[in-house]
C-alpha cells in the first residue's frame, strides 16, 4: 500500500520498514506490544501529526492509510461497501488458511486427517468464492484495483502461485484460473514487486530487503548487493 501511495506522488508516504523477528520474538517486547498489544505483525506508527497514532491489524491499517490518502477506497456508497465487505472477509477467512490449514498440513508434529481434510475443504471453498467473484470483475471489488485486492493476494493470491506451505497440488489450486489471472495482473504492477521485497527474509539475496528506510533501498540494500560490499 505504501509503495503504491508513493508511485502515486504521495511524498507522505514515505516509511521506515522495521524487521520484527517473530522467531526470536521480538514481537513480545515492551517497543513493540506498545504499537500492537496482541503482539503480532503488521503495525504502523504515522508520527506526520502533532502526536503518533498506532495503528494494528492489516485491514485496520489499509483502511487508515486509504482514508489519509484518498487512494484505493472508493468513496461511492455502493462501491466503497463492496470493498470494505471484501476487505472483511480477507480478515475473516486468513486465520482457516494461515492457522488451520497451514498448522496441521505443514507444521503440526502429528498429521491428524480430519483437521487437515476439515481446513482443506475450508480453503478450497474460499478459493472457490474468489474465482467465482473473479470471473465477473477485474478486481476483487469491482473494476479498480483497491485495498481489498491488497489484502487479499498475499494469502490467496500466494496460495494460487503456489508460494505457500507446498499445498499447490493437494488444494488442486491450478482450477481457479480467475484468481490465477488476478494474481499475474497484480504481479505485473512495480509496486507491488516493490512490496513483496520489503522484510522479506527468505528466496534469492535480490529479492530480500530486510529493512526500507528510503527508496533507494532496493538498489543499494538488497541482501545480494550487501553481499557483494563485503
Amino acid at each position: 500500500m505504501l509503495e503504491e501511495l508513493l508511485a502515486l506522488g504521495h511524498s507522505g508516504a514515505e516509511y521506515d520498514a522495521w524487521l520484527v523477528n517473530i522467531g526470536d520474538g521480538e514481537q513480545f517486547g515492551s517497543g513493540f506490544v506498545g504499537v500492537n498489544p496482541n503482539s503480532k505483525i503488521p503495525a504502523l506508527v504515522d508520527r506526520s501529526g502533532p502526536t503518533p497514532i498506532r495503528v494494528f491489524e492489516s485491514g485496520a491499517i489499509l483502511l487508515y492509510l486509504a482514508e489519509k490518502f484518498g487512494e484505493f477506497l472508493p468513496t461511492e456508497a455502493r462501491a466503497r461497501a463492496e470493498c470494505l465487505s471484501w476487505l472483511f472477509w480477507q480478515m475473516g477467512s486468513a486465520p482457516y488458511l494461515g492457522g488451520g490449514f497451514s498448522h496441521f498440513y505443514a507444521y503440526a508434529p502429528e498429521k491428524i486427517e480430519y483437521a487437515i481434510d476439515r481446513f482443506a475443504m475450508e480453503v478450497k471453498r474460499q478459493l472457490d468464492v474468489l474465482d467465482r467473484r473473479l470471473a465477473q470483475s477485474d478486481y476483487i471489488a469491482g473494476s479498480t484495483y483497491t485495498i481489498a485486492d491488497m489484502a487479499i493476494f498475499p494469502w490467496y493470491g500466494g496460495l494460487a502461485k503456489g508460494w505457500l506451505y507446498g499445498a499447490h497440488e493437494f488444494l488442486s489450486v491450478h482450477d481457479y484460473k480467475n484468481v490465477h489471472r488476478w494474481a499475474d495482473m497484480l504481479l505485473e504492477r512495480p509496486a507491488v514487486k516493490r512490496g513483496r521485497m520489503v522484510n522479506r527474509v527468505y528466496g534469492e539475496p535480490s529479492s530480500q530487503l530486510h529493512e526500507r528506510h528510503d527508496g533507494d533501498d532496493f538498489d543499494t540494500k538488497t541482501q545480494d548487493k550487501l553481499a557483494a560490499g563485503r
